[in-house]
């Protein structure tokens, strides 16, 4: 009888270590997983990738270095609107020979509220030209032009 209730220990041991290594090897993927990979930044999808990486870090220098110069001239006078992205999540691109539309999918979060933080996304969408063979852009998204944190900047 003693043998027999040693057989359910053992079984519930190696349930139980079962458990615990799915758990490990989950956490492992999920703190492994890293930055997104870039896109080539010869299409309309990496210049994207490559400008909102900056306005959201804040590096003013490097995502005018993306725009157009008619999209540079529309920051004049622009005042702060508001918290920056946490993320950007592309959902399509259409190329022509020199336009394209990037739509991209603008993740903002909150802090606070009676639930805790909260989250919201809306669609919105990037106009892109070629410009001496090299894609800007041209108009973005109010919540990801450029300027809208440059005026209380250093």
């Amino acid at each position: 009888m003693n043998a027999a209730k040693g057989k359910p220990d053992r079984i519930l041991i190696a349930i139980l270590a079962a458990i615990a290594v799915l758990v490990v090897v989950a956490l492992a993927v999920v703190f492994t997983r890293g930055d997104p990979q870039p896109l080539d930044a010869a299409t309309p999808q990496g210049v994207v990738q490559r400008y909102s990486t900056a306005v959201i870090a804040g590096d003013t220098a490097t995502a005018n270095s993306y725009l157009t110069e008619a999209a540079r001239s529309l920051c004049s006078g622009f005042r702060d609107s508001g918290p920056l992205p946490t993320r950007v999540v592309l959902v399509s691109t259409t190329e022509r020979d020199n336009t394209a539309l990037v739509k991209v999918s603008v993740v903002n979060s909150g802090s606070g509220g009676p639930f805790g933080p909260s989250e919201y996304e809306m669609e919105d969408r990037f106009s892109l030209v070629k410009t001496t063979g090299k894609w800007l852009v041209d108009q973005a998204p109010y919540q990801l032009q450029s300027c809208t944190r440059s005026a209380g900047r250093p």
